[in-house]
C-alpha cells in the first residue's frame, strides 16, 4: 500500500470494486433475516446538498452495518421527480421540464455514487416514468369504484394570472409566490381521496409504532384529532336548518352569534339583494385557506340580517358571514359563544355583540372585558355551567351527556366522532405531474379510465411557458371515447399532488419490473425495517405513507398495517449566516465569501467581505438553505477531501437526530483523522506479516491492550446496534488509536494484538468510511471482503483483566489509587492500600481502627 493517503485514487480502486462485483444488488432468500433500509429520495433539484449527504450517510452506514451482521439487506435509491420546480425551472431556461428533470437525475446519481452510497440501483424509480406513475394511476382507479375516491367542489387558493391552484406555503402575504397576483379564494372542482376513511385506523395505529419517534406519532395525533361532541341544527324561518358540531356543547346556552363562511348558502342567498354584503364576501373569498393564516389575520365580518332559533330558549340568535369560518370544514358554520372562545371573544367585542359567561370556577371572578381562558380545561374539577338554566351546577360530562339526550330524543342533534383531518385533495392544475386517469362523458359522468388503457401518459415534449398546462390548452390530447357508451368524451386535465408519488414508491422497490403494482416480493421486503428522513415530513408525508399502505393492504397487494417498522428523523444541518442591508432589503452572503474576526474564546466579533473588507452584518445560525446562502457545495468537499472524510464528519459532528452544526474545522479535523488511519495501518503492515495471536503466551500488557480492544468493540457495538449514535462509535475508536499509540511491543505476540486491533478498527469504521477501509483491509489481509465481513464482536473473556485498579479512601476521603492482582487476598489488597506513599502522608503514625474492603472498588482505612 501507498505510504500517503490518496482519497481520490482509493475511492475510485473501491467504487470500481463494487461496481464491477454488482454488490449492492440483492435478490429474495427465504432463507436469511432481511433487512430494508429506505432514505426518503431527493427531488431532482440537479445538486445535492448537505441535507442529503447527511440522511443518506446515516441510511448508508445503517445498511453496510446490517449487511456485515450477516443480513440479506436492500438499500435503494430513486427521485421523486414530479413538481412544480421544475415547471419554475423550464420558464427560466427555455426548457421542457422533462428534459431538465432527466439531466438532473443523471449528475445526481453520479454525486450519490461519488459518495460511495451502496445502492441497488437495477431498482431505480423516477416518478415522472409512465413504467412508475401507470400503477397509482391503476390503484386510484380501483378505489374509484370502491367509492373511495369523490370529486366535489372545494374551495382553494386561486392564482388568476398562473390558473392554478396553489398550496398554502405558495400564498405570500395573500399573492401567488411566482405570479404575484392578488390569490382568490375559489370553488373548483377537485378529486379527494378518502383518508377520513381510515381516520380511527390510522389513529390507533400509532400505538403499533414504538420503533417511531415520539414527536413525530404526537405530531400525526393532533393532525388527525379525534373529538367527540355533539351535532345539532338551529332552526331558521325559510331557510334549512344551520347545522353545527361542538365539542363543547355544555357552552351552550353562551351562544350569542352564529358564523357562517363566506361561500355558504345563507350568505349567498342574504347577499342576492344585499350590494355591500355581496362585495364584503368577495373581498372575504380572497383571503387564504391556510389554518395559519386564518389564524392570524384579522377577523372580519358582515350580518346577514338572517336570525337562528336557539334550540333551547328559542331566543333569536343572528347570523354574520365571517372570513374566518371556511366552507370546506364541517358544515361551513360555527356557533360562537364569546364568553369562552379566545376568537369569538374577539371578533364580538369588535362588532358589540353580547358577551355570557355560562362556566365558572369557585372562588374566582370573571372579567367580561377582556379576555380570559375559561374555555380550555373543561375537566377542571370545581368547573361548574351557570346561567344555562337546567344545567346549572352540572360539570362538564354531565351537561354533556345531558344535552345529547335532550337532542337525540328530539331528533335534532345527535353525539358524533369527529375528526380534524380532511380527506386528501390530490387534484392540482399544473402540468408537470401524473395525468388524474378520468375521463368525462356528457351521457356517463366522470369514468375511470379501463385498466386495459393505461398508463394515461404525460407527454414530455411540450412548450411550457406556465401560464397554462400543455394538456389543458391541446385539445387532441383531451379528446378521446367514453369507455362507457363509446360515444364523445375528454381526459381529465388535472394532475395528482406530488405526494402521490411519494406514498407507495418504498412497495415499487421491493418489486423492480412487476406486472402490477407489486408483486409477491413485496412481502418479503416489507416492511421497511428503517426509514429516514427529516422531521419536517411527520404529518403529510408520513401520514400519506401510512395511509397508502392501508389501501395496497385493502387491495390484496401487500400485508401488514404499517410500512415502516423504524423511523429516524435526522437533525438538521446548520450554518452560520451573514448580510448585509440597504433600504430595509437584506442580501444574504456565502459564508465562504466573509472573513471573521473572533475573541480570545473563539466567539465572532465581527465580518467583512473577503473580496473588499467592506462590513458584513452576523446573523444567526441557520439551517443551510439556498434562501439564506448559506450552504456548502458537497462535491467541492469530496474534489478536496474525499467522499470519506465527509461521510466521517458528517457522522462524527453530532448524533444522528441531533442538529449538525458545521463548522470547516471540523472537516479539517476528519480529513486529518483520515491521514493517521491510514499511517497507523501503513506502518504496522510495512512491519511484515503479524504471527498468529496465541492468548496463552500473552504478557500482562499485551492483555491488557487486548481488554482495552474489546472494551471498546462492546461500546462500539451498542452504538452501532442499540444507540445508533455513530459519533460516539467513532470517539471510541480514536481513544482506542491514542492507547495503541503507546504501545510500543516489537515482539510476535505484541505485533499480533496489533493486526487484531487494526483489522478490528477497520471493520468497525468500513460502515462510515468504506473507500479507505476497502483498501486498508486488504493491505491487512489480502483480502477484499472488508463489505460482507463480520462486524467484529467483543470478547468477554479478554475484558476479564489480571489486575484491577481500586481507589484508596482515609476516613472516607479519596486519598489514593492502587492496582492489586484480581485474585489478591483481602490482607495482600489492605498491604498494598498502607505501602502507598499518599495514603500513608494521611494515616501518619496513627493505628488503623477499621480496614474495610469493597471487592472490586475500594479500601477505606478508618484512624
Amino acid at each position: 500500500m501507498n505510504q500517503d493517503y490518496e482519497p481520490r485514487a482509493v475511492e475510485r480502486a473501491a467504487q470500481d470494486f463494487w461496481h464491477s462485483a454488482r454488490a449492492f444488488e440483492v435478490t429474495e432468500d427465504p432463507s436469511r433475516e432481511k433487512y430494508y433500509c429506505l432514505s426518503m429520495f431527493p427531488y431532482p433539484s440537479g445538486k445535492l446538498h448537505m441535507g442529503h449527504v447527511r440522511n443518506y450517510t446515516i441510511g448508508d452506514v445503517m445498511s453496510r452495518y446490517q449487511r456485515m451482521l450477516g443480513k440479506n439487506v436492500l438499500q435503494p435509491m430513486g427521485f421523486d421527480a414530479f413538481g412544480l420546480p421544475a415547471e419554475n425551472a423550464a420558464i427560466a431556461n427555455n426548457t421542457a421540464p422533462a428534459k431538465w428533470t432527466y439531466a438532473n437525475i443523471e449528475y445526481m446519481k453520479q454525486q450519490l455514487d461519488a459518495l460511495g452510497f451502496g445502492y441497488d440501483w437495477t431498482r431505480e424509480v423516477q416518478t415522472c416514468r409512465p413504467d412508475y406513475y401507470r400503477w397509482e394511476q391503476l390503484l386510484f382507479t380501483r378505489l374509484m369504484k370502491k367509492g373511495l375516491v369523490y370529486r366535489k367542489n372545494a374551495v382553494v387558493n386561486w392564482d388568476p394570472i398562473d390558473q392554478t391552484v396553489l398550496a398554502n406555503e405558495q400564498v405570500v402575504e395573500g399573492r401567488g409566490w411566482r405570479s404575484g397576483a392578488v390569490v382568490e379564494r375559489r370553488e373548483i372542482p377537485q378529486w379527494f381521496l378518502k383518508i377520513t376513511a381510515y381516520a380511527q385506523e390510522l389513529l390507533d395505529g400509532l400505538d403499533q409504532l414504538p420503533g417511531w419517534p415520539d414527536s413525530v406519532k404526537t405530531m400525526q395525533r393532533n393532525w388527525i384529532g379525534r373529538s367527540e361532541g355533539l351535532e345539532f341544527q338551529f332552526a331558521i324561518e325559510g331557510h334549512d336548518p344551520l347545522i353545527v358540531y361542538t365539542t363543547r356543547p355544555d357552552t351552550i346556552m353562551g351562544v350569542t352569534y352564529a358564523a357562517v363562511a363566506a361561500e355558504h348558502p345563507l350568505a349567498l342567498a342574504a347577499a342576492a339583494n344585499n350590494p355591500e354584503l355581496a362585495a364584503f364576501l368577495k373581498d372575504a373569498g380572497r383571503s387564504g385557506v391556510a389554518e395559519a393564516e386564518m389564524e392570524t389575520m384579522e377577523k372580519r365580518g358582515m350580518p346577514l340580517g338572517i336570525d337562528a332559533i336557539h334550540p333551547i330558549t328559542g331566543a333569536k340568535v343572528p347570523v354574520w358571514a365571517a372570513n374566518f369560518v371556511l366552507m370546506g370544514y364541517g358544515s361551513g358554520a360555527v356557533m360562537a359563544v364569546p364568553g369562552h372562545d379566545e376568537r369569538d371573544f374577539a371578533f364580538a367585542l369588535k362588532y358589540g355583540l353580547p358577551i355570557q359567561q355560562v362556566v365558572a370556577i369557585e372562588g374566582e371572578t370573571y372579567d367580561l372585558t377582556r379576555w380570559q381562558d375559561w374555555y380550555a380545561d373543561k375537566l377542571h374539577p370545581q368547573m361548574r355551567i351557570v346561567n344555562s338554566g337546567a344545567l346549572d351546577g352540572l360539570n362538564y360530562k354531565q351537561a354533556f351527556d345531558a344535552l345529547v339526550q335532550r337532542f337525540e330524543k328530539d331528533g335534532t342533534g345527535k353525539r358524533r366522532v369527529n375528526f380534524r383531518l380532511r380527506d386528501w385533495g390530490v387534484s392540482r392544475q399544473r402540468y408537470w405531474g401524473c395525468p388524474i386517469p378520468v375521463i368525462y362523458c356528457a351521457k356517463c359522468d366522470a369514468q375511470p379510465v379501463p385498466e386495459d388503457q393505461l398508463p394515461v401518459v404525460l407527454p414530455e415534449d411540450v412548450e411550457f411557458t406556465g401560464v397554462k398546462s400543455p394538456i389543458k390548452a391541446d385539445p387532441n390530447w383531451r379528446k378521446t371515447t367514453c369507455p362507457n357508451c363509446g360515444g364523445p368524451a375528454e381526459r381529465e386535465t388535472d394532475t395528482f399532488d406530488t405526494f402521490f408519488e411519494s406514498s407507495w414508491y418504498s412497495a415499487r422497490f421491493t418489486s423492480p419490473g412487476a406486472q402490477e403494482l407489486v408483486d409477491e416480493r413485496a412481502n418479503y421486503w416489507l416492511p421497511v425495517d428503517q426509514y429516514i428522513g427529516g422531521i419536517e415530513h411527520a404529518i403529510l408525508h408520513l401520514l400519506y405513507f401510512r395511509f397508502f399502505h392501508k389501501l395496497m393492504r385493502d387491495e390484496g397487494f401487500v400485508k401488514g398495517d404499517e410500512p415502516a417498522t423504524n423511523l429516524l428523523t435526522q437533525g438538521m444541518v446548520v450554518k452560520e449566516t451573514y448580510f448585509t442591508e440597504k433600504d430595509g432589503k437584506k442580501t444574504w452572503i456565502n459564508p465562504a465569501d466573509v472573513l471573521i474576526e473572533h475573541d480570545a474564546k473563539g466567539h465572532p466579533l465581527s465580518a467583512k467581505l473577503a473580496t473588499d473588507g467592506s462590513p458584513v452584518q452576523i446573523g444567526g445560525v441557520e439551517k443551510m438553505s439556498k434562501s439564506k446562502n448559506n450552504g456548502i457545495d458537497p462535491q467541492v468537499l469530496i474534489d478536496r477531501y474525499g467522499a470519506d472524510t465527509v461521510r466521517l464528519f458528517a457522522m462524527f459532528a453530532s448524533p444522528p437526530d441531533a442538529s449538525l452544526e458545521w463548522n470547516d474545522s471540523g472537516v479539517e479535523g476528519a480529513a486529518r483523522f483520515m491521514r493517521r488511519l491510514w499511517r497507523g495501518v501503513h506502518t504496522h503492515v510495512a512491519q511484515g506479516p503479524a504471527t498468529a495471536l496465541d492468548i496463552g503466551v500473552l504478557t500482562p500488557a499485551q492483555k491488557t491492550m487486548r481488554a482495552a480492544l474489546h472494551d471498546t468493540l462492546a461500546k462500539i457495538g451498542d452504538d452501532y446496534g442499540r444507540r445508533k449514535q455513530y459519533n460516539t462509535a467513532i470517539a471510541a475508536v480514536m481513544e482506542l488509536m491514542n492507547t495503541v499509540a503507546k504501545f510500543e511491543d516489537g515482539s510476535p505476540q505484541g505485533r499480533a494484538v496489533l493486526q487484531e486491533i487494526w483489522e478490528s478498527i477497520v471493520l468497525v469504521l468500513n460502515p462510515i468510511v468504506p473507500h479507505a477501509t476497502h483498501a486498508l483491509w486488504q493491505a491487512l489481509t489480502g483480502r477484499s471482503d472488508a463489505l460482507d465481513a463480520r462486524f467484529p464482536v467483543a470478547d468477554d473473556t479478554a475484558r476479564v483483566k489480571d489486575v484491577i485498579a481500586l481507589v484508596v479512601q482515609v476516613n472516607g476521603k479519596l486519598r489514593g489509587h492502587i492496582e492489586v492482582a484480581r485474585i489478591a487476598t483481602q490482607d495482600e489488597i489492605i498491604a498494598i492500600a498502607l505501602a502507598d506513599e499518599n495514603v500513608r502522608k494521611f494515616i501518619g503514625d496513627a493505628a488503623p481502627k477499621k480496614k474495610i474492603v469493597v471487592p472490586g472498588k475500594l479500601v477505606n482505612i478508618v484512624v
